[in-house]
């Protein structure tokens, strides 16, 4: 593959990165931007019109740039997509309801500083400075919930409730990171000085903000968690990176929890005998300790290993895997929260891509055969070959294809997929490894039906209480069709009501991936071709992660 020289699409694309980083830093040290890390991004109202600006005027820019080949059309079509959503989303003023459990600005403001590089002195010097401007940011975020407030668009009863709780962990000073974080820094004099001030500082704006949405947002927040038909629209376009018909991927999902069910009622007969239920296998696999772990320096060392060693299976057989993308690095996170999740390699790869597991407070006890699939999802052939191969082609893409498009559909959908490659590749046949495999498959088919079910108000069917869907109602559905810690599920049904259109994207992305392989297929067929399942893998990856209403034509 030949260096592709840059366009004048390129060149728009550029400058809308660096503006952009200059906005939004938390998202450029994200990026793996270097010279950001010492600033804060803007959640104010001011801040959001400032983005909105860029993106109109990159719009007009783009307006007079013609493409020169097929990577600028794609360029093209998912800067218009995507810039286009962030201004509809800004026009309907959905900044200003900005608030859930794991992906507001309350979580940002602190998530970020996991991403910071802290080898050196001039690293906490950063960290001090960044630190020392998020209670402003704070405040700003605050301004804006506060125009929501004005304008009647409040985020619901409960994600406030939980943010209260968030924000009031993180101001206490027996539990707040900012002060472990900072007490624990390697440096001395001023500069200790000014991480602990920082430090206490953050602590008690976030106690400010913990007030400031019992008091002044709480008691406008709606108990209703449906945000209805014409703004779960607008969230599922941004999340799919496609305009799905609602009505007919509801059905869909419901088909596709009964054959999840089915195919998972097929292993649990292997596992623990026929008649057995799915609690009999997981009673019989939770026995075995042959998939036991124990401490998390023990589930740490297993991932690593896991996702060493089918790095090493793939390469060169189902996959080519470039040097640089052969290094992954599994870690325990600062956090507790529950969650699993992937951070990217800086562009420079000198911070390599990363899988964190969030383990929550008290659980030492681990089982391998739950979390194979995981690994799989979050490392190789889910999202690190995807995002650290897009980080990768930059002689082919611009800087915003390769570090700042993402879209959920595409890069969650992804990853479901290659959860499937790998039972398929013959890496899943253990018996108790597929079971986990299944049931987080049929969780997110769970979710579509939750999630599209609760926020369009749609009629639940009689086995999970008819009427109209709602939190309790999906309540039930998840408890039957995942069967997982009870927090968990907690903390990911208050994440579908409070994150409408993100949790069905991974299945719906899925669908649609398995369609653009399925087209690729009978493309090759009808040509009288050899379709090389390898060549479509790299065709796919080597685009990065586009709105997957490109998909297909991108593909060719």
């Amino acid at each position: 593959m030949t260096t592709r020289e840059p366009s004048a699409i390129d060149a728009v694309a550029e400058s809308y990165t660096t503006r952009l980083a200059a906005l939004d830093p938390i998202a450029a040290t994200g990026w793996g931007l270097k010279g950001y890390d010492h600033l804060m991004t803007d959640f104010s109202p001011a801040g959001h019109a400032a983005r909105a600006d860029l993106d109109r005027a990159t719009l007009r820019e783009l307006d007079q740039a013609a493409p020169v080949d097929a990577t600028d059309e794609v360029t093209l079509a998912a800067l218009r997509d995507r810039l286009g959503l962030h201004l509809e989303l800004f026009e309907a003023a959905e900044h200003t309801a900005d608030l859930n459990v794991i992906a507001s600005p309350l979580q940002e403001l602190r998530d970020v500083f996991d991403l910071m590089p802290t080898g050196a002195e001039d690293d906490w010097a950063n960290i001090a400075s960044r630190l020392s401007k998020v209670p402003d940011a704070l405040r700003g975020y605050a301004e804006s919930l506060r125009e929501g407030v004005r304008g009647g668009l409040v985020p619901a009863a409960l994600q406030v409730a939980e943010g209260v709780k968030q924000a009031a962990e993180l101001a206490d000073p027996a539990s707040s990171f900012f002060m472990s974080f900072t007490g624990g820094a390697p440096v001395t004099g001023a500069l200790a000085s000014d991480l602990e001030q920082a430090g206490c500082a953050a602590a008690a704006a976030y106690g400010e903000l913990a007030r400031f949405l019992a008091e002044e947002v709480a008691p406008h927040a709606p108990a209703k968690d449906a945000v209805g038909r014409e703004r779960y629209a607008r969230f599922s376009r941004a999340f799919v990176g496609a305009e799905v018909d609602l009505d007919e991927t509801y059905e869909w999902g419901l088909e596709e929890l009964q054959r999840m069910a089915d195919e998972q009622d097929a292993i649990v007969a292997e596992i623990a005998g026929p008649g057995s239920s799915i609690e009999d296998a997981i009673a019989v696999l939770d026995a075995d300790p042959a998939y036991a772990l124990h401490g998390t320096a023990a589930l740490q060392e297993w991932m690593q290993t896991t996702a060493d060693s089918v790095i090493a299976a793939l390469d060169g057989v189902h996959f080519d895997i470039p040097e640089p993308i052969r290094a992954i690095e599994c870690m325990i996170a600062p956090t507790q929260n529950g969650g699993i999740y992937y951070t990217g390699p800086s562009d420079d790869f000198s911070r390599p891509g990363r899988m964190w597991w969030s383990v929550p407070p008290g659980v030492t006890e681990f089982n391998t055969w739950r979390e194979r699939t995981t690994v799989h999802h979050e490392g190789v052939p889910g999202h690190h070959l995807q995002i650290a191969q897009q980080v990768l082609v930059r002689d082919q893409l611009n800087s915003w294809r390769r570090l700042v498009l993402w879209t959920s559909g595409h890069g969650e959908g992804w990853a479901l997929y290659a959860e499937r490659l790998m039972e398929e590749f013959g890496f899943m046949d253990d018996p108790g490894d597929r079971l986990g495999l299944l049931d987080g498959q049929r969780m997110r088919a769970a979710r579509v039906v939750l999630d599209i079910g609760v926020h369009l108000g749609k009629p639940a069917p009689a086995r999970w209480g008819g009427g109209t869907w709602d939190a309790a109602k999906a309540w039930e559905l998840l408890r039957a069709n995942a069967k997982m810690d009870e927090a968990f599920l907690r903390f990911e049904l208050n994440r579908y009501l409070g994150w409408p259109g993100q949790a069905p994207s991974y299945k719906v992305g899925q669908r649609l991936w398995e369609q653009a392989r399925t087209t690729a297929e009978d493309t090759a067929r009808s040509r009288g071709e050899e379709f090389s399942l390898k060549d479509f893998h790299t065709r796919a990856l080597n685009l990065g992660s586009v709105p997957l209403s490109i998909l297909p034509a991108a593909l060719g």
